[in-house]
């Protein structure tokens, strides 16, 4: 039998990550009817301010699968084709021979070769994800920067591609999703956030989801705290910071509870397509911006386990804020986890992250939160 929720030991796995190091965290856990929310440490880490499990959160890279989902409804729709060439929507953006050999389809799962514009748009990041040269700058420059889609796309494009179309390994590149933005754009005529909010967010009743329209979140979150490596000594809260560097890749807002509820509902065939829900769910390796080899799908990437085991989802960062949001893939177990902390690991002599208590703390809460009281449990039927 699958376990149910054990919520003592969810708890403890919370506060123990607190205690290793996280200001603070909150968590929203399901499995079928039985639903759990706990949070533990602080929202403010200079007023004491508690931090509660029905906070809003910047989520990230979460953000690509509500963008994927949104593309993918047009691809239903016979509006856009998924292994048709960007080029032929958006040709002044990729022109010529990449226009002509990129697909839609590739841009989605990162095999595009086209590189990551963070490091043109930052340049203190000029060395990103090679972190040995690299220092914390130019994020404090540009908290509230306006920055340009178009402008941000170009800087990729015309970067040194990563790979070549369709290669694998494929490189992830938020440049690809920019596009993508761009193309909902393209064949809507709405605003790509606007289309997102009204055929994704408001139709899967995400109450406390959307896009940011200026650098503050709005309604009760945590202050986030980023530590760039043990570059930023004491964590500097980053919470106000204009999101237009991230856009459809990686601006939304939202909570625990929203996040299951869209998984849930996207693993049901409710969101898009049971048939677009299996081309989403055909991985190949990706070699993520911290430099490990994960497999990835369309905009979505399984975490563990195999068949009706295996779960799925996506995490996201921001300067300070993580979150992490998993479905089994029968919709019965779920775990949604936001952090007000980011990139705790101090670096080596080679630049490389070294392993801190969070990450050990980090791991049992995921594997409580996904399989039960016992963090050495597979999540296979006993």
């Amino acid at each position: 039998m699958r376990n149910s929720l054990d919520s003592a030991a969810l708890e403890a796995a919370t506060e123990n990550v607190h205690r290793a190091g996280v200001p603070g965290l909150f968590a929203e856990v399901r499995d079928g009817d039985q639903v759990w929310r706990g949070a533990a440490g602080v929202a403010d880490v200079t007023t004491g301010r508690p931090v509660t499990a029905d906070m809003r959160h910047r989520v990230g890279s979460i953000t690509k699968t509500f963008t994927t989902a949104a593309i993918l409804q047009q691809v239903e729709s016979g509006l856009i084709g998924l292994d048709a060439p960007i080029g032929r929507y958006l040709p002044k953006l990729v022109p010529g021979e990449r226009g002509d050999t990129i697909t839609v389809r590739m841009l989605i799962n990162h095999t595009s070769g086209l590189a990551e514009y963070l490091p043109y748009a930052y340049p203190s990041l000029k060395a990103f994800p090679d972190l040995a040269e690299i220092g914390p700058q130019s994020l404090d420059d540009h908290r509230l920067t306006r920055f340009d889609p178009a402008e941000l796309i170009e800087m990729g494009v015309t970067a040194p591609p990563v790979g070549a179309p369709g290669g694998t390994p494929g490189v992830y590149s938020n440049t690809n999703y920019l596009l993508l933005g761009r193309l909902l754009e393209e064949v809507t005529g709405t605003m790509a956030e606007q289309y997102i909010t009204r055929n994704i967010i408001e139709r899967a009743g995400l109450r406390d989801t959307g896009f940011p329209t200026g650098p503050h979140i709005d309604g009760p979150h945590s202050q986030l705290y980023e530590v760039w490596f043990g570059m930023i000594d004491p964590p500097r809260d980053y919470s106000v910071y204009d999101m237009s560097y991230a856009g459809v890749a990686a601006a939304l807002i939202s909570t625990v509870a929203d996040l299951n509820r869209f998984f849930g509902m996207l693993l049901a065939g409710e969101i898009v397509a049971p048939s677009s829900l299996a081309q989403m769910q055909r991985t190949g390796p990706v070699i993520s911006q911290e430099g490990r080899t994960i497999d990835y799908g369309l905009g979505l990437h399984p975490m563990e386990g195999s068949g009706p085991d295996t779960f799925w989802g996506h995490g996201g960062t921001v300067w300070g804020g993580g979150t992490l949001a998993m479905t089994r893939a029968d919709g019965k177990r779920q775990m949604a986890v936001a952090m007000s902390l980011q990139r705790w690991n101090r670096l080596d002599s080679t630049g490389r992250p070294q392993p801190h208590p969070i990450d050990a703390a980090l791991e049992t809460l995921h594997r409580v939160a996904l399989y039960g009281g016992n963090p050495h449990e597979t999540g296979r039927d006993r």
